[in-house]
C-alpha cells in the first residue's frame, strides 16, 4: 500500500516479525536467503506473464498493522522481496510508499506518480474499504514499474480493523520517466462495502479470479507453517477473524506455540512449557498480551533466612529462588546463600551448605547463567570494595562457589547493576567506587568461553553516571537501563530517565528514549533508585517500587514495550494483596509468569521474610 507522503527516515522497529523463507511460492524456491553476515546482493527484476490477479501469477503479499500510525508494514512475502529489490528486514515498521520513491534516500514521491490514485488510496484506508488499482513504482535501484494492486481490510471479532492485507502483482513499466507526466495510469477502484455479504465465513474463495484474495489462495501448510508463525501472537489472533478455515489453523497448538517460540526464544518459550499443560498457548499468550489475569498475592512459606540481613540480593534460576549475602547486624557482610524451591508442595527456605564461599557482601549483584548457575559480582566486603566474580552450579553434587579470573577487571564498586545476556554474559554497569565517585561505563564477561577475558564497551555516547539504577534484557542482545541516582552537573539526583543499548551493533551506542504516555491522563514513573525492573517473555518491561521522594512504599507497576518505535508508559492497575514496602526488596521472574518480591523497607526498619507474587498468567490449579 503506498499512502500520502510522509517523511520516510524512520527505523526499523526492534522486535518486528521476520521476513516467510524462501518456499512461500512455488517460482521463487530457486531463490536462496541471504545468510546472517555475508554481503548484500541485488535482487534480480522477474517480468510476470500477464497483469491480472490470478493463481497462476505470482502475488507479493504485504500485511500491515492498522492499529498502530501509518499502517506499518509487519510481513512481506519473497515475492515482494524478488520485485522490489528490498530485503523485509529494510522495509518491516515502514509505510509502503517508499516504492514511489525513485530513491531510497527520496524524501518525497516522484512526480509521475498519480496523486489521483493515492488520494483514493488513502480515502480507502482511513474509510476501512477495499481498493483496487494501479500505480506507478520503483523498484530499489531506480528501475520504474507498474504495481497492480488490491488491499482489503481484516476485522476483529468486535469489528475493529486490525490488519490490512495488499496483493500487489508487478510488471515492468515500459516508459520514459524523463519525458512523460503524470498521471501515467487510469485509476480503478472498488468498495468492499457495496458488495453482499457472503452467508458463509468460511467462504475464502471465490470462482471469480478478479474477486479471489490471494492470501488465501495459499495452502493450509504454507500458511501454518512459513506465514501464521512470523507474526506476532496478537496478530495471529486478529488474522484468524478473516474466516473459518484461518481460524482452525490459528487454534493449532503447535502452530501456536511455533508462534510465541518465533516472537519470545526458544528459552523463553521453553520456560512456559508447564503453564501451556492447562492453560494452552493461545490463552497464555493472550493473557501475556493482554494482562487481564495479572494479580498480586501474599505468598506463605516455611522456613526462614537468618540471621537478619537487608541489602541482600536475589534472582530466580529455573523455579528456585536463590538468595546470597546481605548486610547483617552492624553491617556484618554476609556470605551465606538460600533457596527456596517453589516447585516443592509446601516450599520452604533452606540455607546451601556449599563447600566455599564467596568473601562476604552487601551492595553486590546476583544472576543466573543458563537457568542453573549463579554468578556473583562485586559489592562491599570487610575488605572493601570488590570487583571479583564467582560462578555456583545449584545443580552439582557439592555446590561449590568457583572464583572466575577475566583478565583486568572493572574498577570495584557497589550499588552497580548487572544482567546476563544469551546465558552466560555478564554485563555491568555503573555503580560507586571507595572514593564516593559515580560510574557510567559498561563491561562484559563471556563466562562460557575457555578462558573468559572482561572488555569494556565502547561507546561513542554514556548516560550520565549513576547507582541504584536497573538493567534489563530484552530481545535476546538488548539492554534498558532506567532510573538510579544520577549525576547532573554538581548534583545528583534521582532519575526518571530510559536509555537502550543493542550489544549485538558493530559499534554500540547508548540511545536515550523519548518516552510518551498511552493517554493524556496516564502517569509516568517518578524518578527513582533502588527499584526493580523485570522483562516480561514478550519483551515488556515492569518497572516497580524504589526510592521516591517523598513516598517510601510506591507500589504502582508501570510497563512499557523499549523495542517500540514510540515507546510509552502505561500504569498498571493491579487487584490483590501488593507489598507495603516496595524499597530495598529485591525480586526476580520465575516461570516467565511469576514475579517474586522478596522484603522491603517501612521507613523504619527493615523486612525481610515477606515474599509476595505479581501473577502475570492464571493459576494452574484455577483453571478447569
Amino acid at each position: 500500500m503506498e499512502m500520502v507522503e510522509r517523511n520516510e527516515s524512520r527505523e526499523i522497529p526492534a522486535g518486528k516479525r521476520l521476513k516467510c523463507n524462501k518456499e512461500m511460492v512455488e517460482c521463487t524456491r530457486n531463490i536462496e536467503d541471504q545468510e546472517e553476515g555475508e554481503e548484500e546482493v541485488e535482487l534480480p527484476l522477474k517480468k510476470p506473464a500477464g497483469s491480472s490477479f490470478s493463481p497462476f501469477i505470482p502475488s507479493a503479499t504485504v500485511v500491515c498493522d492498522a492499529l498502530e500510525p501509518d499502517f506499518p508494514i509487519i510481513y512481506v512475502n519473497t515475492v515482494f522481496e524478488l520485485f522490489t529489490g528490498y530485503r523485509a528486514k529494510e522495509v518491516l515498521g515502514r509505510n509502503c510508499r517508499f516504492l514511489q520513491y525513485r530513491d531510497p534516500h527520496a524524501q518525497r514521491r516522484h512526480p509521475l506518480v498519480d496523486p489521483v490514485v493515492v488520494s483514493e488510496m488513502r480515502r480507502c484506508l482511513e474509510g476501512g474499504l477495499e481498493f483496487q488499482g494501479e500505480l506507478l513504482n520503483f523498484r530499489k535501484d531506480g528501475t520504474p514499474m507498474m504495481n497492480r494492486l488490491r488491499f482489503s481490510p481484516i476485522h476483529a471479532d468486535g469489528g475493529a480493523i486490525t490488519h490490512v492485507i495488499a496483493m500487489q502483482i508487478f510488471t515492468e513499466a515500459d516508459i520514459d520517466i524523463n519525458q512523460l507526466s503524470y498521471p501515467v495510469f487510469k485509476k480503478t477502484s472498488q468498495h468492499q462495502n457495496d458488495r453482499p455479504k457472503s452467508t458463509k465465513r468460511e467462504h475464502a474463495y471465490d470462482t471469480q479470479v478478479d474477486d479471489t484474495c490471494g492470501f488465501l489462495q495459499l495452502s493450509d501448510d504454507l500458511l501454518a507453517q512459513n506465514i501464521l508463525p512470523r507474526l506476532t501472537p496478537r496478530d495471529v489472533a486478529s488474522v484468524g477473524s478473516i474466516c473459518s478455515r484461518i481460524h482452525k489453523l490459528t487454534k493449532n497448538e503447535h502452530m501456536r506455540k511455533m508462534v510465541c517460540q518465533n516472537a519470545w526464544g526458544r528459552e523463553i518459550t521453553g520456560s512456559l512449557e508447564l503453564m501451556t499443560k492447562k492453560l494452552g498457548w493461545g490463552r497464555l499468550a493472550r493473557e501475556l498480551t493482554t494482562l487481564e489475569a495479572v494479580c498480586w498475592r501474599k505468598m506463605i512459606v516455611g522456613g526462614a533466612v537468618e540471621p537478619f540481613r537487608c541489602n541482600f540480593s536475589t534472582c530466580a534460576a529455573g523455579n528456585r529462588l536463590v538468595l546470597f549475602g546481605g548486610e547483617g547486624i552492624n553491617m556484618e557482610p554476609m556470605d551465606d546463600t538460600f533457596v527456596l524451591n517453589l516447585d516443592a508442595e509446601f516450599p520452604e527456605w533452606h540455607r546451601m551448605y556449599v563447600k566455599s564461599s564467596p568473601p562476604g557482601r552487601w551492595g553486590h549483584t546476583l544472576s543466573c547463567l543458563n537457568g542453573s548457575s549463579l554468578v556473583v559480582f562485586g559489592g562491599y566486603g570487610r575488605q572493601g570494595l570488590l570487583n571479583d566474580v564467582f560462578v555456583l552450579d545449584l545443580d552439582a553434587k557439592q555446590p561449590t562457589w568457583r572464583e572466575v579470573f577475566g583478565g583486568a577487571p572493572p574498577l570495584p564498586r557497589s550499588w552497580h547493576s548487572s544482567c546476563t545476556l544469551e546465558g552466560s554474559k555478564l554485563v555491568v554497569s555503573g555503580g560507586c567506587t571507595d572514593a564516593g565517585e559515580l560510574l557510567n561505563d559498561t563491561h562484559l564477561l563471556d563466562l562460557m568461553t575457555e578462558k573468559p577475558v572482561w572488555r569494556e564497551i565502547p561507546a561513542v555516547w554514556a548516560p550520565p553516571s549513576r547507582l541504584g539504577h536497573s538493567l534489563s534484557v530484552y530481545g535476546s542482545t538488548k539492554i534498558f537501563m532506567f532510573g538510579g541516582l544520577a549525576k547532573s552537573g554538581h548534583l545528583r539526583q534521582r532519575s526518571g530517565d530510559a536509555y537502550t543499548i543493542d550489544l549485538e551493533d558493530e559499534k554500540p551506542r547508548w540511545i536515550r528514549l523519548e518516552c510518551a504516555v498511552d493517554n493524556e491522563n496516564a502517569d509516568v514513573p517518578p524518578p527513582r533508585l533502588d527499584h526493580v525492573a523485570v522483562t516480561m517473555p514478550c519483551g515488556r518491561i515492569i518497572i516497580f517500587g524504589g526510592s521516591i521522594v517523598g513516598l517510601h512504599s510506591p507500589c504502582k507497576l508501570f510497563l512499557i514495550d523499549p523495542s517500540q518505535e514510540k515507546p510509552s508508559w502505561r500504569a498498571l492497575k493491579v487487584p490483590g494483596s501488593p507489598p507495603k514496602f516496595a524499597w530495598g526488596h529485591s525480586t526476580c521472574v520465575v516461570g516467565g509468569t511469576r514475579v517474586l518480591v522478596l522484603g522491603g523497607h517501612t521507613g523504619a526498619e527493615w523486612i525481610l521474610n515477606e515474599l509476595h507474587e505479581l501473577r502475570l498468567a492464571s493459576r494452574l490449579d484455577s483453571v478447569l
